[in-house]
């Protein structure tokens, strides 16, 4: 078996690859680095002209070929690495006919706990999110910040007692509004000074959130690691690492209780497992990235599915169509993840991934670039959101 053709497809906000086989297989993959897609298409593109002719079996040996080969690293080659291992991933279940779970030793759950994301502009907009999540069958909901989901287009301002009082407020209307039937998943999107991380972490640890997620800029790995040895909750950081040796140095500085792989990011699949196994011997949970696309939230389920420090599968479902215009899963894919009802997603059996593209959904669903946008301050600086 050969692979013939390896193809980017740029659909709406997300970029897919398809990588043929002689034989008629195809397997399906996707790129997490959704700000720059169109960049990461062309290194798929490259990678690609490595890949034609190739056993696509031969999984560990192209990935590492791949990474080792550039001298350059970065979110978007990783992207088109995780979107090409992915892929072939899909293309060996395919071939021995079973799950991908199965190639990574066999599932150790037969379902994924899932939680919900949650959207608002205002705070009750929020809180009626997290109870329509509950109503659902959701156990535990995330893309849940204190600080709302306001337009980057309104300058921001707050006075820093405003600013971390009405924050930690907000946590205590969220428990208040679910009880003890539903973990909180605090969402933070780095955008507080370490100081203001330590002061938040300790002012909602009464409320008991499952993490507290990215509480700062991950750019310093040291900075993140004074935050968790300040306050008393679980830090989950790690969705814009890109590879294996950054968990590890946030392992050395006890920098979280939970780790945050891409797997559309990290060196997909082949990455995720590693990072997973690492995060195993020192009893961490692994929280899969997800806000992307449908393959994406396949490819993770496979992986939770396989690994036993699975802690919870982030999970955007219907909230991503609703609130910014976004297709349904289903909408792109045959054999889109599926909700139990009860706050699990159901370990898929077909074999590979078990999905396939719909023919339909490049022309249904074009393209559409992310514009640069960052948020400003009624200064005039930068805000982080």
């Amino acid at each position: 078996m050969k692979i013939v053709e390896v193809k980017p497809i740029l659909i709406d906000r997300y970029l897919f690859v398809s990588v043929t086989t002689d034989t008629g297989i195809v397997g399906l993959g996707e790129s997490g680095v959704w700000g720059f897609l169109e960049a990461s298409a062309e290194v798929i593109r490259k990678f690609g002209d490595y890949l034609i002719g190739k056993d696509p079996l031969k999984i560990e040996h192209h990935w590492q070929y791949l990474y080792r080969a550039t001298h350059f690293k970065g979110a978007v080659i990783m992207g088109a690495l995780s979107a090409i291992d992915i892929a072939l991933w899909d293309i060996a279940g395919k071939h021995h006919g079973v799950p991908v779970h199965a190639l990574l030793g066999g599932a150790v759950r037969d379902r994924v706990r899932a939680y919900h994301h949650t959207f608002g502009s205002t705070r009750a907009d929020i809180v009626e999110a997290i109870k329509a999540a509950k109503d659902a069958g959701f156990t535990a909901v995330g893309h849940l910040t204190p600080f709302l989901d306001e337009s980057r287009d309104v300058p921001y301002s707050a006075t820093h007692v405003h600013k971390i009082s009405d924050a930690i407020d907000a946590v205590g209307q969220y428990r208040d509004a679910v009880g003890h039937d539903v973990d909180l998943c605090i969402e933070i999107h780095r955008r507080l000074t370490p100081a203001e991380a330590v002061e938040l972490g300790n002012g909602i640890a009464q409320f008991r959130p499952l993490f507290y997620e990215d509480p700062v800029m991950m750019d310093n790995i040291d900075d993140m690691a004074y935050v968790a040895n300040k306050i008393d909750i679980p830090i989950a950081t790690g969705e814009r690492y890109t590879s294996l040796w950054d968990f590890a140095m946030l392992l050395r500085r006890d920098g979280a209780q939970y780790f945050r792989p891409d797997v559309c990011l990290v060196g997909g699949i082949t990455g995720a497992k590693k990072i997973a196994a690492l995060a195993e011997a020192h009893h961490i949970g692994i929280v899969p990235h997800n806000p992307l696309g449908p393959i994406s939230t396949i490819a993770c389920t496979h992986l939770a599915a396989a690994i036993p420090n699975f802690t919870i599968q982030e999970y955007p479902s219907s909230t991503w169509s609703s609130f910014v215009n976004r297709p349904s899963e289903s909408a792109l894919i045959n054999g889109s993840a599926e909700h139990d009802g009860h706050g699990y997603l159901v370990v898929p059996q077909e074999p590979g991934l078990g999905v396939s593209l719909k023919e339909s959904a490049a022309e249904e669903w074009p393209y559409r670039p992310r514009p640069v946008d960052a948020r400003l301050h009624v200064d005039g600086s930068v805000v982080d959101q």
